[in-house]
């Protein structure tokens, strides 16, 4: 049996995942983060893309929003506006709102209209990205 740490997911509307896990690799603002048991403690900022975590040796894969993640040696826990599995994602939706953000970066905005709709177009992006790479396990 593998060793393993507890990791917890959290989004803002739900507890996504608790147990144990083996690994997991999330989105970091300066790249990939790797987390194996054992890890020595640190806080850091999660940023939206894909994250992985593997359970009883199989690869898990969802979709994060912008958050934190706090690591100890023995627990992970994750905190993300948004967390969501492939299936979970709606296609079209997620397009919709691509095609939204992206005209609204055409139109004049202030700094925080700006920032606002960059998250809004990473999201789509993201989710389009996630489910476009992992549909075809379903």
């Amino acid at each position: 049996m593998a060793e393993t740490f507890y990791l917890e997911i959290i989004a803002s509307d739900r507890k996504f995942f608790a147990g144990d896990c083996e690994e997991m690799v999330f989105p970091a603002m300066d790249g990939s983060r790797g987390v194996l048991p054992g890890h020595e403690a640190m806080v850091t900022a999660l940023e939206a893309g894909e994250m992985k975590f593997k359970v009883d040796g199989k690869w898990q894969y969802i979709a994060v929003s912008d958050g934190f993640v706090e690591i100890m040696p023995k627990t992970v826990v994750l905190l993300a506006d948004t967390v969501e599995l492939p299936e979970e994602i709606d296609i079209n939706r997620a397009k919709e709102a691509k095609i939204r953000a992206e005209e609204k970066m055409r139109q004049k905005q202030s700094i925080k209209e700006y920032y606002q709709t960059q998250a809004s177009l990473n999201r789509a992006m993201n989710r389009l990205k996630v489910t476009a790479r992992h549909m075809h396990n379903i």
